[in-house]
């Protein structure tokens, strides 16, 4: 007898994509923070709510350097009076552009080899056992060391100018794109390979197409968190034997005991890192979905 009923197979019958519902997001998970953030109410929020916060963090700077807590004159310097005074100063002079865009310079420059060599290396380490069992443990050595012990051997070898600077930022930010890209690999499917591997696909194939393609999420998180890093290395850097850069003007301005602009070039500093994560946030995301 012919079967005529209606019923599905389990074993057989695949569900309907327009019949598949998701669950609701928990009331507290990040999907339903952002479900309630979402659309412009929920944009002028968040922005209302930042901007608060900068109101905020403003007023205690101005409190702290004001009269009421301290009469040192030194502190009085810092206040944001002072410091948007400092910063009309650094402007009339032409240093600060210059020197924010040397900056830069030597940032990108950095990140650029730290790009270069973890990369690659990281794949190696995910892709081969042996290595990530014989390197493994020279590498977590490595990054343990604070990447500014090395500034004197910089200086020895590279002699004063960028280079050095290139350098220690390359040594920060190597790590987080190295190890990133390694536990990419690591969290792949291996039956990715199996199927190339199977349909004859050879060993540059299986990189380019399936390797590099998996983990690609994984090696630009790790350079928007070696991006990080290299920012707060880069600073520090810049105050060990050169003469130009955002690093060195703390350190001549501290020299002419201009503390007002001490405070405009920190300033500047952090709203150029922020800035940065911003942009790193928004295009390597896309290139991420892509």
């Amino acid at each position: 007898m012919t079967r005529t009923d209606s019923t599905p197979d389990p074993a057989t019958d695949t569900v309907p994509a327009d019949a598949m519902v998701a669950d609701p997001p928990a009331p507290g998970s990040r999907r339903g923070r952002r479900a309630v953030g979402a659309g412009p109410s929920g944009l002028l929020t968040r922005w209302a709510a930042g901007l608060l916060g900068l109101l905020i963090g403003l007023g205690v700077w101005a409190l702290l350097t004001s009269g009421l807590v301290t009469d040192d004159p030194v502190i009085g310097g810092m206040s944001p009076a002072e410091t948007w005074s400092g910063f009309g100063d650094l402007l009339d002079r032409g240093v600060l552009l210059s020197d924010a865009a040397v900056s830069l310079y030597r940032l990108v420059a950095g990140l650029a080899v730290a790009a270069f060599l973890g990369v690659p290396l990281g794949l190696w380490l995910g892709l081969r056992r042996t290595a990530e069992a014989v390197a493994g443990p020279l590498v977590q050595f490595l990054r343990m060391i604070s990447p500014l012990s090395w500034a004197p051997v910089a200086i020895a070898v590279f002699g004063i100018g960028n280079e050095p600077v290139i350098f220690l930022v390359a040594a920060a930010a190597v790590w987080p794109i190295m190890l990133s890209t390694s536990a990419g690999v690591n969290a792949m499917d291996p039956g990715y390979l199996d199927v190339a591997r199977t349909m004859g696909a050879s060993g540059w194939e299986r990189l380019t197409r399936v390797v590099i393609p998996a983990v690609r999420p994984a090696i630009l998180g790790g350079i928007r968190l070696a991006l990080g890093t290299a920012w707060i290395v880069l600073v520090p850097a810049e105050m060990l034997g050169v003469r130009s850069g955002l690093g060195y003007q703390i350190l001549n301005a501290r020299d002419q005991l201009a503390y007002d602009q001490v405070m405009a070039v920190i300033l500047v500093i952090g709203i150029l890192g922020f800035a940065l994560d911003g942009l790193s946030r928004l295009v390597l995301r896309d290139r991420a979905a892509r």
